[in-house]
């Protein structure tokens, strides 16, 4: 019913690729490609995942770090975290699809001020920005984040998909959604889960949804 994901310990969600190993894996167009290709279908099958996902942020969230953040559909960070992009210091680009999710979050001016400054960002900076939703204290980060997921998890499955799909449509540029899509975002009302939620409201308790 959800997915949350975070770096190991304190220090960093990631700090970017190992510059150490770009010399060798990346001297020419085609492997970059390559490993560009690998990164992308990770960054896509995230964007997609059907289920609430949050990115839990603690420390450094930078580079690819912080382009799988920006595929999340939530990000909550605690105070020390810091963000940024300083690919412009090595001389290198990101491709259209890691860039794609970041422009999608803040925008042109905002991507391109975490680009061309080459800079970080610190948490409270990167919230007005609009990189994440929530700033806490540090000692509260995995709490607020179990929290924040425990809200997600608890509403009926079938609508947290209908209700990812249907954001997603309606900001991929392709026009206006067609019939066919506007009549399933009624399906949601010939589901048990619909049945039991309402029920469960007139009776002042808990639903019990069971993604049917």
């Amino acid at each position: 019913r959800k997915v949350v994901l975070g770096g190991a310990g304190s220090r960093a969600v990631s700090a970017g690729s190992d510059i150490g190993e770009v010399p060798e894996q990346r001297k020419t167009p085609a492997p970059v490609e390559a490993y560009a290709r690998a990164l992308e279908g990770g960054l896509w099958a995230l964007r997609g995942c059907p289920h609430p996902t949050l990115a839990l942020i603690h420390g450094v969230c930078v580079g690819g770090g912080l382009e799988i953040a920006a595929c999340c559909d939530l990000r909550i960070c605690s105070e020390s975290s810091r963000f940024g992009a300083p690919i412009n210091r090595l001389g290198l680009t990101m491709s259209y699809t890691e860039l794609s999710p970041l422009v999608d979050l803040v925008g042109m001016s905002g991507t391109l001020e975490v680009l061309l400054e080459g800079g970080l960002l610190d948490a409270e900076r990167a919230y007005h920005k609009g990189f994440v939703n929530r700033v806490v204290p540090d000692g509260d980060i995995a709490e607020a984040a179990r929290a924040t997921a425990h809200r997600s998890a608890a509403g009926a499955p079938l609508v947290n998909r209908w209700d990812k799909k249907c954001v997603r449509r309606l900001t991929d540029g392709k026009g206006p959604p067609t019939e066919d899509e506007r009549r399933e975002a009624y399906e949601a009302f010939e589901t048990d889960d619909y049945r039991e939620g309402v029920q469960a409201f007139l009776e002042r308790r808990d639903p019990r949804f069971e993604g049917k």
